[in-house]
């Protein structure tokens, strides 16, 4: 017998209205939802996406899903310049920050040691105010370890780094300070078990504005991504390439396919590998940042390190318009690099 409900025992109600979607689920319904329905996001799209990230809007289980559906199918253009847009929004700029030349490093593990440092030296010492900035790591050779080993310490905040581009003419920047939301993405790469695309954003960055970026990648897939996002977002002038474990280093044993934008223009250039003949073993050296030092000191001589730093420091001159060829650029690098003052960096 079914028992009738009662004025004293009434019947349960039964909500049968949908929960409303979280304002997140949306760009997770864009990206996310097969090969037939699923698109990559707009400029726009994914503009908002990632201030809802940056903000702390979104949930953990939606940051994590959105992170690894785009490292999946990798990010667009339009979706890393809308990312970079965003995060370029929370940068806090002080009104005397001025760079000339931009110059990313986030490498999670260097395999080999980061000789593009000596390159960026030796722009500094033109009179080019150059801001490196990455993740602050704790490994052998990081780029933090490396530039201490030249006696060059990080800037705590904004300001200091003004002030060392001022006084120096290069600063290092954590990313730590630059963007902290953005730094703190990087924290999911254990926890997700893979890179995320917080690692792209970051060398996009560019802190403060300057006209001119290096730009080193991993994949060469990954040139024309970067060089698309930056037209977007507006980068007037950038180098991009492929080097050694993504950071902006010339492997002077191979050519060198570099992407370029000037002046808002894109070309494409190839440039000779500058090879002696003798193969050197990057990934079997001491992972010891004071070689690096020793290397500017001329303590310690090694032709195929010495030929990555001009490489290296011949592209940014190229780019900068200080010369107006690879040649002139290979041969302008070699003069910087014979007449660097040796005593200035590191420790004797």
């Amino acid at each position: 017998m079914t028992r009738q409900p009662s004025i004293e025992n009434p019947e349960p109600s039964v909500d049968r209205t949908a929960p409303a979607l979280h304002p997140f689920a949306r760009f997770l319904r864009i990206v996310a939802r097969g090969d037939t329905l699923s698109r990559p996001l707009d400029m726009d799209e994914a503009t908002e996406a990632m201030r809802m990230i940056l903000r702390g809007e979104a949930e953990p289980v939606q940051i994590g899903a959105f992170l690894a559906v785009l490292r999946y199918r990798q990010e667009s253009p339009a979706e890393i310049a809308g990312f970079v847009r965003a995060a370029r929004g929370l940068r806090q700029i002080p009104v005397s920050a001025q760079a000339d030349l931009d110059w990313p490093s986030y490498a999670d593990v260097h395999r080999q040691l980061p000789y593009f440092l000596l390159a960026a030296l030796l722009i500094a010492e033109t009179g080019t105010r150059v801001l490196i900035h990455g993740i602050e790591g704790s490994g052998p050779a990081t780029t933090m370890a490396t530039l201490g080993a030249l006696g060059i310490s990080l800037s705590p905040s904004a300001e200091s780094a003004a002030r060392a581009l001022e006084r120096d003419n290069l600063a290092y920047l954590p990313l730590g300070v630059a963007c902290p939301a953005l730094r703190r993405l990087f924290n999911l790469r254990p926890i997700l078990g893979l890179r995320t695309g917080a690692n792209t954003v970051a060398r996009e960055l560019n802190p403060f504005n300057a006209l001119h970026q290096m730009q080193g990648v991993f994949h060469p897939n990954y040139i024309a991504k970067h060089q698309d996002a930056s037209l977007l977002i507006g980068q007037p002038n950038a180098a991009i390439f492929k080097g050694g474990a993504g950071e902006a280093q010339r492997n002077p044993q191979k050519s060198c396919r570099v992407a370029l934008i000037r002046n808002k223009s894109v070309s494409e250039e190839i440039w000779p590998a500058l090879d002696d003949g003798a193969l050197y073993a990057w990934r079997d050296e001491p992972l010891e940042p004071g070689r690096v030092a020793a290397l500017w000191r001329g303590a310690w001589r090694a032709p195929a390190p010495e030929a990555a730093v001009i490489g290296t420091a011949a592209i940014a001159l190229h780019l900068l318009g200080r010369a107006p060829d690879i040649g002139g650029a290979d041969t302008m690098a070699r003069e910087l690099w014979a007449r660097r003052p040796k005593g200035k960096y590191g420790r004797a």
